[in-house]
């Protein structure tokens, strides 16, 4: 691993504990900082409304001081009752195609996260995915938080376990097998995050306006990347907020997701790019996640026909 990745994760790892609400309240009052909660929902009724309930108790309604300002659902055309239960639950639920109708809506997570953009206000941009189970307020309140404290943050990713099933650690396969490889690579600086493909992130909006949006599954490696060469890695950060539990894809689907995201590289790549021959994945160790890095085999041998000593066989 980079040196300047093995500080970056001492200096810009946290947990969600590290900052307790008080003093983000304290902090938020003192600055003025707005605070918008985006959800993108596609048929996710059955998950919704738990969020968006826990979102507006636990950060809205209950404390002195709200920590969120407005919480907004963004519908991209559920056939299911996820505009109603959001709605019922306290959330304002626009529709992914009443935003910016000059240009005709795109399918796919990313355009509904950059028409978002045009109908929140806060000074950070939080996004949480509508599929998660189980859902604590730390995840919002977790990665908003550095962005309240620290003036020098620009861009906090959420960290955590992905359960697949009844295995811990195994979820997030696309992740592991497409984009952790790909940042290894390409973008070594980036290799110290433990969940680069997550849904939950918290962004300054100052940042994200100066950033394109891919429309589909490519938007997080995408956001992530040019996040990196708009305002450098000391800017970047994530929090530990425990554990993911969500809907898992099949493996046709992660194949589209996969195919997208290897596609938002390559884009990105046709501006320049490092080759760094080694992978660091990620291990949760007493003191928390902690950076394995492995050398990536990128000898290749020659067809067997151009080897001499086959062609003895070959006349055989």
């Amino acid at each position: 691993m980079l040196e300047e990745v093995e500080r970056w994760l001492a200096d810009r790892s946290w947990s969600a504990a590290d900052r307790p609400l008080d003093q983000l309240l304290d902090r938020k009052r003192a600055a003025g900082t707005t605070v918008s909660v985006v959800l993108p929902a596609l048929d996710e009724e059955a998950t919704v409304g738990a969020i968006v309930e826990t979102v507006r108790r636990e950060l809205m309604e209950e404390l002195p001081f709200p920590l969120v300002d407005e919480l907004v659902v963004v519908d991209s055309g559920s056939r299911d009752r996820t505009a109603e239960v959001a709605a019922k639950a306290g959330a304002r639920v626009v529709h992914r195609d009443e935003i910016l109708p000059r240009i005709p809506a795109l399918p796919g997570k990313g355009e509904v996260l950059w028409r978002s953009l045009l109908v929140t206000g806060g000074d950070v941009v939080c996004f949480v995915d509508a599929d998660l189970r189980d859902f604590s307020a730390s995840f919002v309140s977790g990665i908003v938080g550095p962005l309240l404290t620290d003036p020098d943050v620009q861009f906090v990713k959420a960290m955590y376990d992905r359960p697949l099933g009844d295995a811990p650690g195994q979820g997030g396969r696309v992740t592991e097998l497409v984009a952790r490889p790909l940042l290894n690579l390409h973008w070594p600086q980036l290799a110290g995050f433990v969940q680069p493909l997550g849904g939950e992130y918290a962004v300054r909006r100052s940042l994200l306006e100066r950033l394109p949006f891919p429309v589909g599954y490519g938007v997080e490696l995408g956001l992530l990347v040019d996040a990196l060469h708009t305002v450098g890695l000391d800017a970047l950060a994530q929090v530990d907020v425990g554990v993911r539990l969500h809907r898992h894809q099949g493996g046709q689907a992660l194949g589209r997701m996969a195919a997208a995201i290897y596609r938002t590289a390559q884009v990105r790549l046709s501006r320049g790019h490092l080759v760094r021959p080694e992978l660091t994945q990620f291990e949760r160790g007493p003191a928390g996640f902690e950076p394995r890095t492995y050398p990536v085999d990128t000898e290749e041998r020659p067809p067997m026909a151009e080897v001499e000593e086959y062609a003895p066989r070959d006349v055989a």
